[in-house]
């Protein structure tokens, strides 16, 4: 289950974060800001192959213990999009992952329908 997504702006501050044990919030910022050193690793890695790409999928960017930073999502305006996990969620594969984001993406483009995405994203039974 999705038990964290937040979205970070251009300059690495979060625009929103929202988390299913809201006790736990600080240390899923704590995990996401960690993670984007990765993201920002991976992007520069890739060089000039994002000039003509409109969003970049990342895989997994830091794991736990207990959790996975599973994915990381960039938009072409910079925006990030991160989701955390429980480490024994299996069941979770690349495409519904990539499609999850997908549809973040176009329901933060949507802000009306957005925070009605993320919870039903972190409720669905996968």
């Amino acid at each position: 289950m999705v038990i964290c997504i937040p979205v970070i702006t251009k300059e690495n501050y979060p625009l929103y974060i929202r988390s299913t044990p809201t006790e736990k919030e600080l240390s899923f910022q704590y995990m996401v800001h960690t993670s984007l050193d990765v993201v920002d690793e991976k992007i520069s890695s890739m060089g000039k192959a994002l000039v003509n790409q409109r969003e970049v999928y990342l895989d997994l960017l830091y794991p736990t213990e207990d959790y996975k930073v599973l994915q990381g999502y960039t938009t072409i305006s910079k925006v990030k999009f991160v989701m955390v996990v429980n480490s024994s969620n299996t069941a979770l594969r690349d495409n519904e992952i990539h499609r999850m984001f997908w549809k973040l993406h176009n329901s933060y483009i949507d802000v009306m329908d957005f925070d009605n995405m993320v919870m039903y994203i972190m409720i669905q039974v996968c």
